[in-house]
């Protein structure tokens, strides 16, 4: 990668945080931070039962370009990440790209590098969304379970979209600074599939710019125990779905 271009973007991601105290790689965010001092990172405490604050308090202190932001109580991952958005609505001169990455770093930090270098290579576009994708070349671990009702669900969003979406749930996204607070104006319908709703906000009220969303397949991808989606999440995600698709089809 050109690390010429990392002097002339700036990447916010918004990091949601309920109960990582034990889970949250401060190490690998370290180095990473160390190496990449124009990709900052907001991590944001969702009202956590444990020290989250105190970890992400302390990795906020070596780190400039690291802040935290505290939620009395829990709002869930959704309403975790778009208070992030929104708390930096007034610093759109210092960021390119707004966006957010799982804690658990299912997706390496590495990953982010790869996502600069498309966005240099294509100025098109403004929604960046990671593919976990199983291919040659690649390593995507993903339990069988999840990984095939994970392809039933992204076939009816396809269809329901009308788009050829791979995969809505990945844990990485950017978004380019022009658009990201009208899609995150509002509060999301889903506490677990707000990924989609983005998809269809992007396609009603951005409608002449639905070319300039991608999807970039990551080289690596690791299911990491503890995560808060339940399979009753998934049972319920169809209900979600019809809900998300029904107010967006008639705007």
């Amino acid at each position: 990668m050109d690390n010429s271009y990392l002097s002339t973007i700036k990447v916010l991601l918004v990091i949601p945080c309920y109960n990582e105290e034990f889970r949250l790689k401060s190490e690998a965010f370290l180095q990473f931070g160390k190496d990449n001092p124009n990709v900052h990172f907001l991590f944001v405490n969702d009202g956590s039962q444990d020290q989250t604050i105190k970890v992400i308090e302390e990795l906020s202190k070596k780190m400039q370009h690291f802040s935290f932001l505290s939620l009395e109580k829990n709002v869930g991952k959704a309403e975790a990440i778009r208070s992030g958005v929104l708390a930096n609505k007034g610093n759109t001169e210092n960021y390119e790209f707004i966006g957010y990455l799982d804690a658990d770093l299912s997706v390496p930090l590495a990953e982010i590098s790869d996502f600069l270098s498309i966005l240099q290579k294509n100025k098109n576009i403004k929604f960046l969304m990671g593919a976990r994708l199983a291919r040659l070349g690649a390593n995507i671990k993903r339990k069988k379970r999840r990984h095939y009702l994970g392809r039933i669900f992204a076939t009816f969003v396809s269809s329901l979209l009308n788009e050829p979406v791979y995969d809505t749930q990945c844990g990485i996204k950017l978004i380019h600074k022009s658009v990201v607070f009208e899609l995150f104006k509002e509060e999301f319908i889903s506490k677990w599939l707000f990924d989609v709703e983005l998809l269809f906000r992007w396609k009603a009220y951005f409608p002449n710019n639905v070319n300039m969303i991608y999807e970039h397949p990551l080289s690596k991808w690791t299911d990491i125990p503890g995560s808060k989606l339940k399979l009753g999440n998934f049972l319920y995600a169809p209900i979600e779905l019809f809900i998300i698709w029904n107010k967006y089809r008639k705007l």
